[in-house]
């Protein structure tokens, strides 16, 4: 596959190492930079419609190499592409096999903009809070934080928002870090857009936080 054989040319075994000690997850790290793995991906796009992307996106996850999965992701990373039922059906065949931060968070911002582009996805996305694996149930949050970065959103964006802080509700008890954390940035992002939301879900939940989650996600109530 010319695309694997471009990533593995730059390979760099020190960077690789390091990289495996930092993500910790089972896979094949190759040490490829940001700017480079940017260059190739930027490289693949260009020279690919819809279809094609789609179709190398998944070839690149399916070897479960690091950079080739943040690349597969990368592909499909862009406010318009149509048609893109394919993409949104590939990403969310991703999030199950969620198994480590950075490739999740990649994945979810290619899937932010398919849930922008068509909310009604929000519809599938409702299962995720009560996954079993915490990486789904993360996703669901990464996934809607569009709706707590918006300044002046719609009513109907407003009742998208509402229904993720619903889903953040529904995970307070859930005593992963990795939850805990992921409502708190929620919340923090949105409190700089509605803080009187913010107090009033803190309010409401806020016991029932981890103590590092309530002052992260109330971090920039302060001044507002």
């Amino acid at each position: 596959m010319d695309e694997l054989n471009a990533l593995r040319a730059l390979a760099d075994h020190d960077e690789a190492a390091r990289m495996a000690a930092h993500h910790k997850a089972d896979r094949v790290y190759l040490g490829v930079s940001n700017p480079q793995l940017d260059g190739l991906v930027a490289e693949w796009r260009a020279a690919l419609d819809v279809e094609g992307r789609v179709a190398l996106a998944a070839a690149l996850w399916d070897s479960d190499i690091h950079e080739a999965r943040i690349a597969a992701a990368r592909l499909l990373t862009q406010a318009r592409m149509r048609p893109d039922d394919a993409a949104w059906c590939l990403i969310a065949s991703w999030v199950p096999r969620f198994d480590a931060w950075a490739i999740a968070d990649h994945a979810m911002i290619a899937g932010q903009k398919r849930l922008v582009a068509d909310p009604a996805r929000l519809d599938e996305v409702e299962a995720w809070p009560d996954h079993p694996s915490l990486w789904v149930r993360r996703a669901a949050l990464v996934g809607t934080l569009p709706w707590a970065k918006m300044n002046n959103p719609k009513p109907v964006d407003l009742e998208r928002r509402e229904r993720a802080l619903g889903w953040a509700a529904r995970m307070v008890d859930d005593r992963e870090p990795l939850i805990q954390k992921a409502i708190a940035g929620w919340l923090r992002d949105l409190s700089r857009r509605d803080a009187p939301r913010v107090r009033d879900f803190l309010a409401r939940h806020g016991e029932r936080m981890k103590p590092f989650a309530r002052l992260e996600a109330a971090a920039r109530l302060q001044d507002r």
